[in-house]
């Protein structure tokens, strides 16, 4: 793991995509559209830790209207800059069987955890299920993968952290949302 030091080095090489004002202004409008499809379907918001935690809170309070949250832990990354297999640490609480379920995660990349979660929440019987990433990276999927129900910002394909994003488990809490230089990936 890298030093406290090492990471200041590595977050003042980086370059600023997005800053919290236009970050904060894509909340609001996907808070708008998930209110205008959602309002009154009791639906249950599923964040994808550890990345969708920042997202899913920030979310959550500009919802008003009814709805539960819960969380599930699956990742791919495990504080490497590249993703592996999918491991599931956690599942939800709340059952899903017959439930609206909006799944919430900080970035939609390559689309492998996104989908693994989607798979889950048909598994559990859900009625329906709709996507929510703060951050659409800029890159080919399979068409099945191909966009969330719901995005924020769109950034290039590079490694990017921030409001909820990591690099190596640090960088979640950044104020925007940054790009590695390459010299540190």
């Amino acid at each position: 793991m890298p030093t406290a030091d090492e990471i200041a080095a590595i977050a003042s090489r980086a370059a600023r995509i997005h800053d919290a004002v236009r970050v904060e202004a894509a909340l609001d409008r996907m808070a708008r559209e998930i209110t205008a499809e959602l309002a009154g379907s009791d639906p249950i918001l599923l964040c994808v830790m550890n990345g969708g935690l920042i997202v899913t809170g920030l979310l959550a309070v500009r919802l008003q209207f009814p709805l539960q949250i819960d969380y599930l832990h699956m990742t791919r990354y495990r504080g490497a800059t590249s993703g592996g297999e999918i491991e599931c640490r956690v599942m939800p609480a709340l059952d899903l069987r017959g439930r609206v379920v909006l799944v919430v995660d900080d970035i939609l990349d390559e689309g492998n955890t996104l989908s693994a979660v989607l798979r889950y929440c048909r598994e559990q019987g859900a009625a329906r299920i709709l996507s929510a990433v703060l951050v659409d990276k800029r890159r080919p999927r399979p068409e099945a993968l191909a966009a969330a129900d719901f995005s924020g910002l769109h950034v290039p394909d590079r490694y990017v952290y921030g409001y909820g994003m990591d690099y190596k488990n640090y960088l979640r809490n950044a104020d925007g949302i940054y790009a590695v230089a390459d010299e540190d990936m």
